[in-house]
């Protein structure tokens, strides 16, 4: 029993004595995803949309003892089949609402059924137990809604957990 303690200490440590990563390089979604993009439309963009889609960079566990943290790798997928989808946003936020990245220098159009992502790596903890991601969108008519959910990974020991947290649109809610 001796021995447990100061190897489970050992195992422990490392992880509660993460610093925060410095300033993740940018993603270039137009290289990375260039197979899932195609031009921009050339009509007029008439229907647009939002989603608010919470993401868990790190988790307190052990009654708030430990600090676990995850990768986070943010989808957006174009459920049409047919028509291109405008992404006109992807913002990361931390736990106090504070911008912390912005992935997009223009707006891309994603294929029918095509996907473009972001990862958060595991080191970079800048948005904490609340980040979040705003991800804003349009197409040129009607369109299938695209799902956007943010996939996290990681672990402590030998004990490694993954979860999803599925996008919720952003609507006013309220009087009419």
């Amino acid at each position: 029993m001796r021995f447990v303690a100061p190897i489970l200490a050992g195992l422990l440590c490392p992880l509660v004595l993460v610093t925060p990563a410095l300033a993740q390089s940018k993603v270039e979604i137009e290289q990375t995803f260039a197979g899932s993009l195609t031009a921009m439309p050339k009509e007029e963009l008439t229907i647009s949309g939002g989603f608010y889609v919470p993401a868990y960079s790190s988790v307190a566990m052990s009654q708030g003892k430990l600090r676990v943290d995850f990768s986070v790798t943010l989808s957006v997928h174009n459920a049409s089949e047919t028509q291109a989808l405008v992404v006109r946003r992807i913002a990361y936020f931390d736990t106090a609402g504070k911008q912390v990245e912005s992935y997009l220098k223009a707006p891309v159009a994603v294929k029918p059924l095509a996907t473009i992502s972001i990862v958060i790596p595991t080191d970079d903890v800048r948005g904490g137990t609340g980040a979040n991601f705003i991800v804003d969108w349009a197409a040129t008519g009607e369109i299938a809604e695209p799902v956007v959910e943010a996939l996290m990974v990681g672990g402590v020991a030998n004990a490694h957990y993954a979860f999803i947290s599925q996008g919720r649109p952003t609507r006013t809610v309220g009087k009419k």
